[in-house]
């Protein structure tokens, strides 16, 4: 005779009213720059001819990919740690779920695209240009997009299906599987089974593809014989691998398990680096060493 859960209440961090503050400024200056970073890069594409080329217009769907993930999660968050908007009803919750899993799936996509445009920039440069177009790059890029909301359709409809009654407290500033896998009262274990296998086909696959190609990438640096010629190969691809390195770190942490036993208190410490940290940190890390970049500034 139980009533099912209409809405949530999300509690963010809590805490006393300076240290929420403290907080809601800070989240509000990482997103201002990370909207004026990232659009500064695709304003900046696009208007020099010189950074029309593959390598470019897949930096150019990240920015905008960045743009919109940090947007699906900041505004609600100092909503929520300012009092004014704690409560999200439950469709608005799967819709932000599945709009954050679907952008963070498409962003392993793209990484792995531009890995494998790097291998085929450093390993066939004679053969790049006709290997890699414009028709295959839209393609590569659609594909990115295409896929990752496709695979998170099936897992967002499995977690549309869960019963909720209550108690409807979520332990973090969004909406994410783990939070509403602990607070379902019905069988969660398709939904997690769903989710572990979604993972390794989008996180670990795009991750081996990704992986392979620096191997590829790797050994053939090293088969350069000066010493400037492999600095200037490295560091074609040197910005692509740490943003990979921070993403995949986090990401693998969050999806990559069996279950959603983890701490949400942990997971909510790691999802405001993968949804706040990391979209800001992208535009410095391909503009502050990057060459082309800056002499297009």
């Amino acid at each position: 005779n139980g009533t099912s859960v209409e809405e949530f209440i999300l509690l963010g961090f809590p805490g006393t009213w300076q240290f929420r503050v403290s907080f809601v400024v800070l989240f509000a200056l990482m997103y201002t720059l990370t909207v004026i970073g990232n659009a500064s890069i695709i304003a900046l594409v696009w208007r020099s001819s010189n950074l029309h080329t593959p390598m470019y217009f897949f930096l150019c769907n990240l920015s905008f990919l960045e743009i919109w993930y940090t947007t699906g999660v900041v505004p609600k968050a100092i909503g929520v740690m300012l009092g004014t908007s704690q409560t999200i009803s439950f469709s608005v919750c799967i819709l932000q779920l599945f709009f954050l899993l679907s952008l963070g799936s498409a962003e392993c996509f793209l990484l792995s695209v531009m890995a494998y445009d790097r291998y085929l920039a450093i390993c066939y440069p004679l053969r790049y240009s006709s290997l890699m177009n414009s028709v295959l790059s839209v393609r590569l890029a659609l594909s990115s997009w295409l896929g990752g909301f496709l695979a998170i359709s099936l897992l967002a409809f499995l977690t549309s299906r869960l019963t909720f009654c209550g108690p409807d407290v979520i332990n973090h500033f969004l909406c994410d599987i783990d939070s509403c896998l602990a607070l379902s009262c019905s069988d969660t274990r398709p939904v997690e089974l769903a989710t572990f296998l979604v993972s390794i086909i989008v996180v670990v696959a795009s991750c081996v593809v990704t992986l392979v190609s620096y191997v590829y990438i790797i050994s053939s640096i090293l088969r350069i014989q000066s010493a400037h010629g492999r600095k200037k190969a490295f560091s074609t691809c040197s910005a692509h691998l740490s943003v990979v390195t921070i993403w995949y770190g986090s990401t693998i942490f969050l999806y990559v398990k069996p279950s959603a036993q983890n701490s949400l208190d942990l997971n909510k410490i790691v999802n405001t680096f993968n949804t706040v940290v990391t979209p800001l940190l992208n535009p410095f890390i391909y503009t502050l060493r990057n060459k082309e970049v800056k002499l297009a500034l």
